[in-house]
């Protein structure tokens, strides 16, 4: 029995795989109140892979060659009409040469799997799917490295029955589909979908070029990546699963590879979950966020229904709409995020909780946002810049202008380092803060009608680093709950932007050196090192030897400018107006 290269490979990454993915099992942390960790559990189906799914007979090979419009074959298990061949039964089959104008059927009632070798091989229909699997049990899509095959429709298809629309794309399924090997494939989709399967479609360590005039990749019941290069160029939606009546049905895994899509809708659609364990993942959706959209169109980058789950990856996205978004629950564990938005970077109808990772997200409306739920940072590095709030709980929207509601829902932030820059709020709560551990540092609005912290409750402090700078008109700071002191600086005339400002004790122990990149007339500053019954001073100007990151420097020395204001921390909230 032979075995190629990539069975070699398989058998290292599926072991690895079996361990982590095929259960398919979920488990993230959210918040309550109390104890700040509730579970949410998402089970999906377990994938139709098998790893002798990759292993056949070379001496049961059956060769076809293509010659234009013909086909020549000599199996009992094929049937040949002019230049439409059906598979009728299950076995390996080997396809040479190019076919125009016709077609590959696969029509099996066998229990075993279909394999087809596309050994450079094209094939070209132009009245309905180069490649229709019309029943079958499993077929795998095998491409040998080295080859490059291509399959392309015309942009109207022919039925028997007027009231039919299947098959709908150059490589259309209604079996288990699986594309493997190091070869190439592309797709043109010019009637509807690239790649279609009625139920689940995995690609493992293939090369798969598609491009559409709707959707390019579309699994019903799962489309999973393990593996290989995916690019996507498709006026619809990018990658798809669309099995909504079924819980363990209907998501997108992307496991590793690298994906680049390009997508008129959203680049990732799942009707459960979205989930990403690794790989290298490149977004552009809606045109990127120089657009925007308008009415009821959707161009976000990954979207979800259910769970948005990322664990791992490089993934990068413009989007002309939210850059990731689920309708239920989002939860990041891990990865290296860099997102562009024409609305919100991340944004989670309910729960949102971000455990790990780094997220860079460089443009948006509001940068990280749950619509009707809480918040949970528990750790990783958060960059976020937004021409609104960078942080927002909704509490079901937005209050209106003189109408604050305050909600149950909560920001907890437990860990992590956020920095933000925000024309709008730096954090936004439509209910209460819960600080405990962690650094953030804000460059908040410089209008009045904004500030760098706004709730609608109420904000305990007990732990962690704080330095909010903003316009003081609605200025905020912990409040009185807390056990960590803070202390609220507001000034009577605006600071100007690239002034070193820096509060240090009686003695010169600077607790910090900060660097504002935008002006400012209040400043909020909590940490452990503030204690009641001490005296600080307070200086604008001079320099300092020390490392700036996002403005706050550490080291080094801090020679004085211009003293602004000595106060005593006579309480655990202090504020003091210059």
């Amino acid at each position: 029995m032979k075995m190629n290269k990539l069975w070699l490979w398989l058998m290292c990454a599926m072991a690895t795989i079996a361990l982590t993915a095929c259960d398919n099992d979920t488990v993230t942390d959210t918040n309550d109140e109390e104890n700040n960790n509730n579970d949410y559990d998402s089970v999906n189906v377990t994938d139709h892979e098998d790893l002798n799914d990759y292993v056949w007979d070379e001496s049961e090979v059956v060769e076809v060659q293509f010659n234009g419009s013909s086909i020549q074959a000599n199996d009992d298990g094929i049937e040949i009409n002019g230049s439409v061949m059906t598979v009728t039964a299950a076995g390996t089959y080997r396809f040479n040469g190019n076919l125009s104008n016709g077609q590959v059927i696969v029509d099996t009632d066998d229990e075993e799997v279909v394999r087809l070798i596309l050994n450079g091989a094209s094939i070209n229909c132009t009245t309905s799917a180069p490649i229709h699997v019309a029943d079958a049990e499993k077929v795998v899509i095998i491409l040998p490295e080295g080859t490059e095959s291509s399959l392309v429709d015309g942009s109207s298809y022919y039925y028997d029955d007027p009231g039919e629309d299947e098959p709908n794309a150059a490589l259309f399924s209604k079996a288990d589909l699986t594309i493997y090997g190091g070869g190439l494939l592309r797709i043109d989709g010019n009637y509807n979908d690239a790649v279609a399967s009625k139920d689940g479609l995995i690609i493992a360590g293939a090369q798969v070029e598609v491009t559409s005039v709707d959707d390019g990749i579309r699994g019903k019941d799962y489309l999973i990546v393990r593996g290989g290069e995916v690019t996507v160029n498709a006026d619809g939606d990018g990658l798809k699963s669309t099995n909504d009546e079924d819980s363990g049905r209907g998501y997108v895994a992307i496991e590793e590879g690298t994906v680049d899509i390009t997508a008129g809708g959203d680049a990732i659609d799942a009707a459960t979950d979205a989930l990403i364990t690794g790989g290298t993942i490149s977004i552009v959706s809606g045109g990127g966020s120089s657009y925007s959209v308008s009415g009821d169109a959707s161009a976000k980058g990954i979207k979800a229904e259910v769970l948005v789950q990322i664990d791992g990856g490089t993934i990068d996205v413009s989007a002309a709409d939210d850059a990731v978004h689920s309708n239920n629950v989002l939860i990041v564990n891990g990865g290296s995020l860099t997102l562009s938005s024409a609305d919100d970077g991340i944004h989670a109808d309910s729960d949102l909780t971000i455990e790990d990772g780094k997220i860079n997200i460089t443009k948006c409306y509001e940068g990280i946002e749950s619509a009707d739920g809480d918040i949970t940072i528990n750790g990783g590095e958060m960059h976020i810049v937004s021409s609104d709030d960078a942080i927002n709980v909704a509490g079901g929207g937005d209050s209106g202008p003189g109408q604050p509601v305050a909600s149950g829902d909560y920001l907890y932030v437990n860990g992590g380092y956020i920095a933000i820059t925000s024309v709008g709020d730096g954090i936004d709560i439509n209910g209460s803060i819960r600080m405990s551990d962690g650094i953030i540092i804000i460059n908040g609005p410089t209008s009045s009608g904004n500030g760098a912290i706004d709730y609608d409750a109420s904000f305990s402090i007990t732990g962690g680093y704080l330095l909010a700078l903003g316009s003081s008109g609605m200025a905020q700071g912990p409040g009185s709950s807390s056990s960590q002191c803070s202390v609220m600086m507001t000034f009577w005339s605006t600071q100007r932007a690239g002034k070193l400002l820096n509060l240090q004790t009686t003695s010169g122990e600077t607790l910090f050196t900060f660097m504002p990149s935008k002006s400012y007339q209040s400043v909020v500053f909590s940490s452990s090192s503030l204690k009641t019954g001490s005296t600080y001073n307070v200086y604008t100007g001079g320099s300092t030897t020390g490392t700036a990151v996002d403005g706050l420097y550490s080291g080094g020395t801090y020679t004085p400018g211009s003293q602004l204001v000595s106060f005593t921390q006579k309480a655990t909230v202090t504020k003091v107006s210059m």
